[in-house]
């Protein structure tokens, strides 16, 4: 069964202005057959089926059998101004689309126990990946140059709802402050890890999120390299890729 479809269109913006003038000009409102001549529609049957339409849609009313009863609900001023709302809208949403950020994806992180990095780069880095990101979801003050993105590897920090899988939206950093979740190179041992980090007297603790993990302590500061501090976390989705 077919359906109308909703909102107005032109045929049915041209009644409404040819309405709106005439009432203006005149004091009253035409006829059928002047509407009809307004939008080039001989039809009075047709006329009177936008007319009704039109009713339905709460712009005009009508007092059954009797001529020239039309009463303007929505003048052509106001159709014009939801009109341009409707436009205002779109645009809007297109300068939310037009903030997408993109974010490129450099490897995986170890959330776990440090492990070696892979030989080559190509292994680790793939910088023709990236993610969208709307601007909207980071802090004003982060600046689309400063971002990368890693996927996570293990679960060292899942007391931080930071779990195998997930990705890690990272600025690019060298410095830290205490409790920061933070992306760190450790330079003896060629390894790479997530953790919280905390400057103690002795040293750097690189603190898990895991109560069945224990902390790593680096006692030369130099030795350990920040890549960038985690400002937002993209969860994995379990099951979201199931079986056909």
């Amino acid at each position: 069964m077919a359906r109308r479809s909703e909102g107005l269109s032109k045929r049915h913006k041209k009644i409404i202005e040819f309405l709106t003038e005439f009432q203006d000009a005149n004091g009253y409102s035409p006829s059928i057959r002047e509407i009809g001549e307004s939008i080039n529609v001989k039809s009075t049957s047709l006329v009177d089926y936008y007319l009704k339409q039109l009713e339905d849609m709460g712009y005009i009313s009508r007092e059954q059998h009797i001529s020239r009863s039309i009463c303007l609900l929505k003048p052509a001023d106001a159709v014009r101004s939801a009109a341009g709302r409707i436009a205002e809208g779109i645009r809007s949403a297109g300068s939310v689309l037009d903030e997408l950020l993109r974010v490129p994806v450099m490897g995986r992180i170890v959330a776990s126990e440090p492990i070696p990095m892979p030989g080559t780069d190509t292994t680790y880095f793939d910088p023709e990946s990236s993610i969208e990101i709307a601007r909207s979801l980071l802090p004003a003050r982060e600046k689309a140059e400063d971002l990368f993105a890693l996927g996570v590897q293990g679960d060292s920090m899942i007391d931080a709802m930071v779990n195998d899988g997930d990705i890690v939206i990272m600025k690019r950093a060298q410095e830290a402050r205490n409790g920061e979740m933070v992306a760190v190179w450790l330079d003896d041992k060629d390894e790479t890890t997530l953790k919280y980090f905390f400057k103690e007297p002795k040293g750097i603790r690189l603190q898990p999120a895991n109560p069945s993990m224990g902390p790593i302590f680096v006692d030369n500061p130099a030795s350990l390299r920040i890549m960038g501090n985690v400002v937002m976390v993209i969860r994995q989705m379990q099951g979201a890729l199931g079986a056909a």
